[in-house]
């Protein structure tokens, strides 16, 4: 399995739409095999789950994401877990051993001015 988490600075990057780089680990079984940083930038909303089909991953963890996103990766086949925070590593070993801490409520409810990073200064139902 691989899964791809929204990556910046080793950290969950909090917002799916403006994320330029992923980190996908591959997994077998309850053990972590590899994990590799993609560059992402350019691809824009619409592709994002597109570009992390075509690079075979399955399992998703960010932070805030909106609804035509979750979308996306429904068609796509990738299974989202939204809501997380925290360093990217300590994220997927919780994934793999069944203690990750997310919310599958969480929402972006806004249109982002496309110079933003984050969702700072929105509100973001994290």
């Amino acid at each position: 399995m691989k899964i791809a988490v929204s990556y910046e600075d080793g950290q969950v990057f909090q917002h799916f739409g403006h994320c330029q780089q992923f980190k996908v680990y591959e997994v077998k079984g309850s053990s972590l095999q590899t994990s590799q940083i993609l560059d992402a930038s350019g691809s824009g909303h619409g592709a994002l789950a597109e570009f992390l089909k075509n690079h075979g991953v399955t399992v998703l963890l960010c932070g805030g994401i909106g609804g035509g996103a979750r979308e996306a990766l429904a068609s796509a086949g990738i299974t989202l877990y939204p809501g997380v925070h925290g360093d990217a590593d300590q994220q997927v070993q919780a994934f793999i051993s069944g203690t990750l801490q997310y919310d599958p409520d969480t929402q972006c409810h806004h249109h982002h001015d496309h110079r933003e990073g984050h969702c700072h200064g929105h509100t973001c139902s994290h």
